[in-house]
């Protein structure tokens, strides 16, 4: 994990900001160059190099009579359309994918989910039919929340203000409560976004978290490379005990971890178990999505509120870039880079760039080159060029108009559209202010600095912030 830039403040990527996020919505959709769907445009229409692809053997057929007893379990649990998407998999090779961290095949893991229990309250026949369809087309994943029925409101409200110990019989404790719950707009597009890269680019990886998070341990276990988190050991377990992610120790060069939801995702699965409507998260979204925010948040997040706590973070929603590079790297187990690519003052104003358009442009393009899709965080601004929005997306793809403008193929798990849209790069790439990348990528272009040792000093600023204000308000009191 490394940045770039680091003198640019960082911030939450969320959907919420300081303006309403629907004016935000409308002001980009107006921007956006004509969102189409990746499957209606023939220039688009192309299978990307994915090297999940490369790391197993690819295969259509089903070898053994085992797999063929599993398949076909599987498909006596199906109605029609799911039936047709677990025959698209095996015909593209990615239900007997292998990328995960066990080995497992996406049939080995689709299997355990319909044969196994399910943790309580939750249905083998939904989770089953979720992940499929997630990965039969990852374009579905969203973060947008459920509503919370009526007959749950009240008993939901009383769970929190106890959870919170908040008084439950004073009206405007009441009030905050309800709208506490009631989520508009989340702070998940990071974890959306890492969600949809995962079933995008290893989806054995991605159906073994949807069988353990949703089975009745409501957890999964991965081993996770300590070089993949920092150059030295001891930096990597500093790490994971500041982000309090549980953990083994196997050896000095790999550590066992465990990823589970928090508390309150059973609550919100099963809400959207029985009362999913429109363009809701499905139950795998949910129980992923919370599973992502624990990790990043260091185990403080709330999914009845979609809050969060922690060490790093002042903002009670979203993701910050260390928090997200950190989450991703353990998750797909890999080094991951943050590069920086806006400068931001201390008063949340864009004042400049660390690099150039065009040197942005040629790393983009080089890790799509690689088969590997870009998150990136970009932000919105005021006519004083301050920051009052940041968002998270995937780029997935580019190509080239006949006007020769270069257009970026992304997936934004906010925007109510299951598919691929587009943004011209002369949009996009000023509103950029990071992208995680592979090392290779940019190592020649600038002197990295590990993201840990940023994030260790910002931990330590706000630390120092905190205890010259306790003086002040004993002072004041």
């Amino acid at each position: 994990m490394y940045s770039v830039g680091v003198n640019s403040r960082q911030y939450n990527y969320n959907t919420t900001g300081q303006v309403k996020a629907a004016a935000v919505k409308k002001t980009a959709a107006a921007e956006v160059s004509n969102p189409v769907s990746y499957a209606s445009n023939p220039i688009i229409n192309t299978i990307p190099f994915n090297p999940s692809f490369t790391a197993s053997a690819l295969r259509t057929r089903l070898n053994s009579q085992e797999e063929k007893n599993k398949y076909n379990t599987i498909l006596s649990n199906l109605d029609k359309t799911s039936k047709k998407q677990v025959k698209e998999l095996l015909k593209s090779g990615i239900l007997l994918n292998s990328n995960s961290n066990d080995k497992s095949t996406v049939l080995d893991n689709l299997y355990k989910i319909a044969t196994n229990e399910r943790a309580q309250g939750l249905r083998a026949d939904v989770i089953l039919k979720d992940t499929i369809a997630i990965l039969a087309d990852p374009h579905v994943i969203t973060q947008q929340f459920g509503d919370i029925p009526k007959d749950m409101k009240n008993h939901l409200i009383d769970y929190y203000m106890d959870d919170k110990n908040m008084d439950k019989d004073k009206l405007i404790p009441r009030k905050l409560a309800q709208l506490d719950i009631d989520v508009e707009h989340s702070g998940t597009c990071v974890a959306s976004s890492i969600e949809f890269n995962l079933a995008k680019k290893m989806p054995a990886e991605f159906a073994r978290f949807a069988e353990g998070i949703s089975s009745p341990r409501m957890a999964v276990d991965k081993t996770i490379q300590l070089k993949n988190l920092t150059d030295n050991t001891l930096d990597s377990i500093w790490l994971l005990n500041a982000f309090e992610v549980p953990y083994k120790m196997d050896d000095f060069n790999q550590a066992r971890l465990t990823f589970a939801p928090d508390k309150n995702a059973i609550i919100r699965a099963k809400i959207q178990t029985t009362h999913r409507d429109g363009n809701e998260r499905s139950v795998v979204d949910a129980l992923m999505q919370a599973t992502l925010m624990q990790i990043g948040s260091q185990q403080t997040y709330d999914s009845l509120s979609d809050k969060r706590k922690g060490k790093f973070n002042q903002n009670d929603k979203g993701l910050i870039e260390f928090e997200k590079t950190f989450t991703e790297s353990v998750v797909e187990d890999k080094n991951k880079i943050s590069v920086t690519y806006q400068t931001v003052d201390d008063n949340a104003r864009l004042v400049g760039y660390e690099t150039d358009f065009d040197t942005m442009k040629r790393q983009i393009s080089d890790a799509l080159k690689l088969g590997e899709n870009v998150i990136i965080g970009y932000t919105q601004t005021n006519s004083q060029n301050e920051i009052i929005n940041g968002h998270e997306i995937t780029i997935t793809g580019e190509r080239t108009d006949k006007n020769g403008n270069l257009i970026y193929i992304c997936n934004d798990t906010d925007d109510d559209i299951p598919r691929a849209v587009e943004y011209r790069a002369d949009y996009l790439l000023p509103k950029i202010h990071h992208a995680g990348l592979p090392q290779e990528v940019v190592k020649d272009d600038v002197k990295l600095v590990e993201n840990w040792v940023e994030g260790f000093n910002n931990f330590n600023q706000l630390r120092k912030k905190s205890d010259n204000a306790e003086p002040a308000q004993q002072n004041a009191a």
